[in-house]
Order: structure tokens, then sequence, then C-alpha cells
């Protein structure tokens, strides 16, 4: 079914809001892109995120067995009841996925691939929230804005390279699959982005104690400016000589900083100072 997207918004009177971040997606072939690079298969169950208008959502739908879209803006139904009209595998979600219970949610869908066009106020929030807690996710294909999208797939040693990066590592593969221009979303935002890929591989970096890895890594980049000894005596109050002997054990120069530290070098790192303490 052809859909005109801006004529069905304004036969439903439906006015932008920017609290949401909403930013539709219309172009068919950036659509069939993001489907494509998430692997949606119709075997698939798929979790959307912010469906907006049902564009990405329509052909999610066409290509997953099941498509459970969460959606925050009530206003958004007479729009979503035009342009889903013919669609029978979704269902639409009027929640703000954030307050929802995913080990709940999990139980009822099983495993399940995310695929979005994120809102870019709930990004980082919603990605760790799913990361650190799911445990049926297998995949999440997320638009993003560019620059958060560098970050989420930074290497160390560079400066977009930082805490998020590292926690992310713990549990998940990264890649920008795609870069969007502006031009291509309705209203057009005043950035670009990017599509990042998440593949979940468990115990892909390991650790004795995740928790304390993460600490570990949030002590490092607490102030980027300082050596990585100085940061790791001001979290965990350890004297000069075992934060230098934690650095020694892991063969860290004692001038490092943070952000040249490998997620590796982390995990280890953290087990160093988990003995000390």
């Amino acid at each position: 079914m052809e859909i005109n997207l801006k004529s069905v918004l304004a036969e439903c009177g439906f006015g932008f809001k920017k609290k949401f971040g909403q930013n539709f997606i219309t172009d068919k072939n950036l659509l069939s892109s993001i489907v494509s690079l998430a692997g949606v298969e119709s075997c698939d169950t798929v979790l959307e995120i912010g469906c907006g208008a049902g564009t990405l959502t329509r052909v999610l739908a066409d290509k997953a067995e099941k498509v459970v879209a969460f959606e925050v803006d009530t206003d958004l139904k007479p729009v979503l009841e035009r342009t889903l009209s013919d669609v029978k595998n979704v269902e639409i979600v009027f929640r703000d996925f954030l307050k929802a219970d995913l080990k709940e949610l999990e139980r009822a869908t099983g495993e399940y691939k995310v695929v979005a066009n994120l809102p870019y106020y709930v990004t980082t929030p919603l990605i760790t929230g799913i990361l650190e807690n799911s445990e049926k996710c297998k995949s999440l294909t997320v638009m993003v804005q560019e620059e958060v999208a560098e970050r989420f797939c930074a290497r160390e040693n560079t400066p977009e390279y930082g805490a998020i990066t590292a926690v992310i590592a713990l549990r998940a593969k990264t890649e920008i699959v795609k870069r969007v221009p502006r031009t291509l979303f309705y209203p057009r935002p005043n950035v670009d982005s990017a599509v990042v890929k998440f593949t979940i591989e468990d115990g892909r970096i390991t650790v004795k104690d995740p928790e304390f890895y993460k600490k570990t890594v949030h002590a490092a980049f607490a102030a980027r400016r300082k050596t990585l000894e100085n940061n790791l005596v001001n979290a965990f109050k350890l004297t000069r000589e075992q934060a230098k002997q934690a650095l020694s054990e892991c063969r860290i120069p004692l001038n490092t900083r943070g952000e040249t530290l490998s997620p590796e070098s982390f995990a280890r790192l953290s087990e160093e100072i988990a003995k000390i303490l």
C-alpha cells in the first residue's frame, strides 16, 4: 500500500513534538537497507522502539514473523491506524519503553532483535539498559546521532573513546553499518545520523565481576586529564603504592591515562584491583 506520509500526518492533524525527538524516515531505500543490515528473517520477532508514523514498522513487518512496536506519543494512534491498516503481524504498545518491565516483555516475546530509529534523548539509557539487563536480545540495529555512533564504536587512543564504549564492549561487538544524511528525515534534524549494529556475544570479554569492571572503567574516565593512577587512588581509596602495584601487575605504564586502555585491559585491571581490595 502506497502511503503519502505528509498527507496522512496533515489529515490526522498531527503536530511534531520536539521533546520526543520526532524525525521520521520516508526514504524507501533507506528503510529497506536498515532492515537488511539488521539481518531480519522470517522467523524473527523484532522489537521496535519509537515507531513514530510506522514507516520502518511496515518494512520490518514484511520481513519478520512479528513486530512489537513501542511508541510513547499517543497522538500518533490515528496516524498508525492509517499507515499500518493492512498489516496484521504488528503489536503497537503505547508506552515509554524505558518504564517497561524488560523481563516480563522477554517472557512474552522469547528471543528477539531490536531495530529502531531511536529518539536521540533516549539513546544511551535505552541501549545500556538492554545490554545490561536483557537475556533474550540477539542484536540491536539502531539509528542514532552520528556523533553518538562514533562514541559507541570508538577504539582506545581516540578522542571518541570513553566509559560508554568500554562498558558496551563487555557484551556487544559494535559496528557503524551505514551513515545517513539529515536530508533523509522528515522533518529534517540539525545533525547527521548513523546506523549502529550491536551484536551480543556473552562472554566476549572474560570478567569475574561485571559490576566491578564497570566501576573500574568509570573510575578511569572520571577525570580524563588525570593519570589512571590518580583516578584509581581517588575512586577506590587505594594508597599510591597499591595503585602502582595494580598497574604493574597488568604491565600498564604508570603515566597512562584511561583512554589508552582496551576493554580487555580494563578487565585485567579490574581483577587486580579487586584482589588488592
